[in-house]
């Protein structure tokens, strides 16, 4: 591998899994305190958020190796522009939680296609291939996008409370790791449906910590939520970079 073909990607790690979550939680309640707390609605919340993501994004094709800091707030821009997207189909298109998780579902699905198509494999770990890693990263988008609208739908649809959606999809994660520990499922399957599981955990975990304690949330407001996840992210950010810096070293 030489300088100009350098892993890109985060390796999928226990902390990798720790951060994802807390990106998820943090694009939720943050995109929530965009649109709603400030008032500027969905359509400019999708522009707000969109112009972030597409600079760390950019910043993240651009560079030449993996940088954790790079990786993570893009990471943080698909979760953040996820919630308004969903937001977006469902209350501005009016299109309902159902038809947008499957509107969203059919573009994650596509997009894995068209990557196997290509590639004849959808590893996720490593990605040194500019193209590969834009297929990487629109899925990684969509499928966080699903998670928003997929959290609101078991809120709608099953009427669970925003604890107990978290439990539910908390549950399905615990199933899939254990999956992967005691069976012979494929490793890439399972990582994707993790993947688009921990957004709903992030989404509906989120919605608990802001939304008022008769609904079943603890009330602290996208604001103080938001900053507490990004203080959380901040701790893992920096274990993470630690952990890169010494590996890179050994």
């Amino acid at each position: 591998m030489t300088s100009k073909q350098q892993n890109k990607v985060a390796k999928i790690t226990l902390i990798f899994w720790l951060m994802k979550i807390v990106a998820t939680t943090l694009g939720e309640t943050l995109g929530d305190f965009i649109s709603m707390t400030l008032n500027l609605g969905y359509t400019i919340g999708i522009a707000v958020t969109f112009a972030f993501f597409f600079v760390v994004l950019f910043t993240q094709l651009a560079v030449k190796k993996y940088i954790p800091v790079v990786y993570w707030l893009v990471i943080v821009g698909t979760t953040t522009l996820g919630t308004e997207i969903s937001d977006y189909i469902d209350r501005t298109l009016h299109l309902g939680y159902t038809a947008g998780s499957i509107l969203l579902v059919s573009c994650l699905l596509l997009t894995l296609f068209l990557w196997f198509r290509k590639y004849k494999n959808l590893e996720v770990y490593p990605i040194v291939d500019k193209q590969k890693e834009v297929f990487y990263w629109t899925a990684i988008l969509f499928s966080n996008s699903l998670g928003t609208a997929f959290g609101d739908f078991l809120g709608d649809y099953f009427g669970l409370s925003y604890l107990q959606g978290a439990f539910v999809t908390g549950g399905v994660i615990l199933v899939v790791v254990l999956l992967h520990y005691l069976t012979k499922i494929n490793h890439i399957v399972l990582f994707w449906i993790a993947f688009v599981f921990t957004r709903p955990f992030g989404a509906t975990f989120g919605d608990f910590l802001t939304k008022p304690i008769d609904k079943g949330g603890l009330h602290l407001g996208t604001l103080n939520a938001s900053l507490v996840s990004i203080g959380v992210m901040a701790v893992l950010l920096f274990i993470t970079h630690r952990q890169h810096k010494i590996n890179r070293q050994t």
